[in-house]
């Protein structure tokens, strides 16, 4: 994941939603929404894609989907458009081009975690927080990775986010282009939104349920991600950009698409 707004300054009035205060993970826990949500449709077999803005946001929003899809044999590929190397653009203790290479290393620690280390890697390297700037060049390498796909899987288009928004837009693209089925997975809206938010389609949401052993492989898998869930170091500008009260979100007993 990568924070669209950071600021050397810790201080300052928040730039977007994503700085701003988030909604507690006890207010959706506590929310009767859940029930009314259809069951996902996933895939028994054939193949997935599934595209990340950035490494760790494809385990954050659908990691235990990932789990569930590696179980049944379907055949995995995942697409990193960026290498996620502008997390901490005021670091001291790290390059961008040094963190790309750590975030790669983690993604693959989590696919194992998952039971997906089959799972083949595509990195596409666009510019991190430049996605929309690169949205038609994107959608047209995605369209042949999606030729044949039994489902893609994306950010959502609204997750308030411009690389997750501009990543999910070039996958419905491609997906229409190819006739492949596409959900988009939130990963920032948790924060940002509330329950029964007049923002988000709730009307096309689905569950995914994730049995205990799956969400303690997600957990393992999330844990990987250490560029992002702990601090590179002791100043503002290394500090971690999923801190607890964020990666409660992603630690529940079910995901959400957008089908």
């Amino acid at each position: 994941m990568t924070n669209p707004a950071i600021s050397d300054d810790r201080h300052d009035a928040p730039a977007n939603p994503i700085q701003a205060p988030g909604t507690d993970e006890a207010e959706w826990r506590a929310w009767d929404g859940w029930d009314a949500m259809e069951p996902a449709r996933l895939p028994e077999r054939g193949h997935v894609v599934v595209v990340a803005a950035h490494p760790d946001d494809e385990v954050l929003g659908f990691g235990g989907s990932m789990a569930l899809l590696a179980a049944r044999g379907v055949r995995l590929t995942v697409v990193s458009v960026t290498d996620g190397e502008g997390s901490h653009p005021g670091s001291r203790v790290v390059t961008p081009t040094a963190l790309a290479e750590l975030r790669a290393d983690e993604l693959r620690a989590a696919l194992a975690e998952l039971g997906a280390e089959r799972a083949e890697i595509v990195r596409l390297g666009v510019p991190d927080t430049g996605v929309a700037d690169h949205e038609e060049r994107l959608a047209d390498a995605l369209t042949p990775l999606l030729r044949g796909a039994d489902m893609v899987a994306a950010p959502w288009t609204g997750d308030v986010h411009s690389d997750h928004e501009a990543a999910g837009r070039a996958a419905r693209t491609a997906a229409r282009r190819t006739g492949t089925p596409c959900s988009l997975y939130p990963v920032w809206m948790w924060h940002w939104a509330r329950p029964d938010d007049p923002r988000v389609p709730w009307h096309s949401a689905r569950r995914v349920d994730l049995p205990d052993p799956v969400r303690e492989v997600k957990r393992a898998a999330i844990d990987r991600f250490t560029t992002q869930i702990r601090p590179l170091g002791p100043g503002p500008q290394d500090a971690a950009v999923l801190p607890p009260e964020e990666l409660a979100h992603h630690l529940r007993p079910m995901e959400v698409l957008f089908q």
